[in-house]
């Protein structure tokens, strides 16, 4: 296999060699040696989750909290993604960086993404299914800052809003624009169908002004 690292730090690009006769093809798609030797530690396989999106859905940014984290790793078992990851560690010289990265079942690239990293993808194709598998680690790679909140969905409603899957994008015009599906509480995944918007002038503003939404 062949393994590139990204323009975010520490996060791989992972291509394997895919064997094929006249019985269908083999690939060795996952090394532990090959990654320990890349990241310096090993690594302690925790959870393996399956998800599978409809073409044109978004899910991210995700991340978890540092320490102890959680690092990834991501590849596709049918369809299309395009996968992004997103250097959100504070005090990180590459804080704000992204890089992204196809992955789909013809090539069936993995893409690893080390603790404090933030992960989202976007389905290219009906039925999607990303294969994501999470380790921890003994080893501290990176501090995290304290959290800030930056956007409240309630302000200026009378009921309780929260935000679910969101992104971070840098407009044309200099701006930040936060996107992320929101609804009234309680919790209701099935009927959320609202886009909210919000806008700084630095990505790590105190507070973002909330916009009328997109959707």
């Amino acid at each position: 296999m062949q393994i590139r690292e990204l323009d975010v730090p520490d996060a791989f690009e992972v291509t394997p060699r895919q064997i094929s006769d006249d019985r269908g093809v083999f690939l060795e798609w996952y090394r532990h040696d090959r990654l320990a030797e890349l990241v310096g530690h090993a690594l302690d396989l925790r959870q393996a989750n399956t998800s599978v999106s409809r073409r044109g859905v978004v899910r991210g940014i995700h991340f978890a909290d540092i320490p102890p984290g959680q690092a990834k790793y991501v590849t596709v078992a049918h369809g299309a993604v395009l996968d992004y990851v997103v250097d959100i560690r504070v005090g990180s010289p590459r804080f704000g960086q992204w890089d992204s990265v196809l992955l789909d079942s013809a090539d069936r690239k993995a893409v690893y993404l080390p603790e404090g990293v933030g992960h989202a993808f976007v389905a290219l194709t009906d039925d999607a299914d990303v294969q994501v598998e999470s380790y921890s680690s003994t080893h501290t790679v990176v501090t995290a800052g304290e959290r800030q909140r930056v956007y409240d969905p309630s302000a200026g409603e009378n009921e309780a809003w929260y935000v679910n899957d969101h992104t971070f994008v840098k407009g044309l015009d200099g701006k930040w624009h936060l996107f992320g599906i929101t609804h009234e509480e309680p919790s209701a995944p099935l009927s959320e169908d609202f886009f909210a918007h919000a806008t700084a002038d630095s990505l790590t503003q105190a507070q973002y002004t909330k916009q009328p939404g997109v959707i």
